[in-house]
């Protein structure tokens, strides 16, 4: 398997992953996330965190972009 092909299954499956941590974000309150491990959770809020579900959500868009130019077609020599 050459490396352009390795790179975009992993920007693949990493935008997978940001995604669903997006709407985990923007659906799950932080009181009723998974332990402190998570970037932005506060103890005592209960409001969704909107700013951190838009931003790993354009992430998660960002690692599909990246995959979708990897695996594009190449120039063809002049």
């Amino acid at each position: 398997m050459n490396s352009n092909r390795l790179l975009s299954i992993v920007a693949v499956v990493l935008g997978i992953v940001f995604i669903g941590l997006a709407v985990m974000y923007l659906t799950v309150p932080p009181k009723s996330l998974p332990g402190p491990s998570l970037f932005g959770h506060e103890n005592g809020v209960s409001a969704v965190h909107v700013k951190h579900g838009i931003a790993t959500f354009m992430l998660g868009l960002a690692c599909f972009a990246f995959a979708w130019f990897r695996l594009g077609p190449k120039k063809a020599a002049a």
